[in-house]
């Protein structure tokens, strides 16, 4: 398995229960971007459990059943399966792709720069460091919705800048948010420029009448999507317009032994849920396939 996610984790799971040699690679930390999560309301008899401690969990299960686990970044993988870290090099009968995705950036001047110095992809991680300040959330989604909540009980003031005049999000965590003395919506409207001098101090936008206006904050957390990893596998993956793996019937890819998990395929839903089926099931079919 080539990712340590909900899809690469539960594929581990399976395989180990039906006494495979199982590998799981992974460059870095174990979870995926659940970690991220201060509370998981969604999956099925978990609720109201933090992204780390369910990734915790699941980790450990893959180690009770004596999963092998590396934590080493894959940087090439071939048509007959032979997988290249950057430390070592393991020839497979099966491959499970379960990258998942990374965080869209803005494609601001500055922006890499001013990580950690006023910019972040994750409000749970850096939240605390904005009490009592001015702080921006930029994105329309799930996510920029709870991390808007999540900020308004630490923040002095939120604003929640989105493009479009609607969200794509809960209604019901919609509704909390508007239920925020200390929560500005800012609509129709889009990051223009990083105002920072060693770090970040404000943001200007622009609406859809190219009229500019500065936003003074402290910190910006950005949530607008995510990008598939599949930058590796580009070369003899098919992948779609967007970059997520094909998949023929939700685990195949076009490489015979070669299946795909999680959300970095080509999917509808991409939740926890659907990364633990997808696991599941490409565990299962690989299992299958190479009896």
């Amino acid at each position: 398995m080539i990712g340590a996610g909900t899809a690469g984790m539960t594929a581990g799971i399976y395989a180990a229960r039906a006494n495979k040699k199982t590998l799981i690679l992974e460059g870095k930390n174990y979870g995926g971007q659940i970690i991220n999560t201060p509370d998981i309301e969604n999956f099925p008899a978990l609720n109201h459990i933090s992204g780390i401690e369910y990734a915790t969990n699941l980790y450990n299960q893959v180690k009770e059943l004596g999963v092998t686990y590396k934590r080493e970044e894959v940087q090439n993988i071939t048509e007959d399966r032979v997988v290249t870290t950057n430390k070592n090099q393991y020839q497979a009968k099966a491959v499970i792709i379960a990258t998942g995705t990374q965080n869209r950036k803005l494609g601001l001047e500055g922006e890499d720069n001013l990580v950690g110095r006023g910019i972040s992809y994750c409000a749970t991680c850096d939240g605390r460091f904005y009490k009592g300040k001015n702080v921006a959330v930029i994105g329309g989604g799930n996510t920029a919705i709870e991390d808007a909540i999540y900020l308004s009980d630490l923040a002095d003031k939120v604003y929640l800048i989105h493009r479009r005049e609607g969200f794509r999000a809960d209604q019901k965590a919609i509704e909390i948010l508007k239920s925020k003395d200390n929560v500005e919506f800012i609509l129709n409207n889009k990051p223009y420029k990083l105002i920072a001098d060693n770090k970040l101090t404000g943001l200007e936008i622009i609406n859809n009448e190219n009229e500019i206006t500065k936003v003074d904050v402290s910190g910006i957390f950005i949530a607008i999507g995510q990008i598939p990893n599949t930058e590796i596998f580009k070369d003899f993956i098919e992948l779609n317009e967007s970059g997520y793996i094909k998949s023929k019937d939700g685990v195949h890819t076009n490489i015979d032994k070669i299946y795909v998990a999680g959300d970095v395929r080509e999917k509808e839903l991409r939740q926890l849920i659907t990364a633990a089926s997808d696991g599941a099931i490409a565990a299962n079919t690989a299992i299958t396939e190479i009896q």
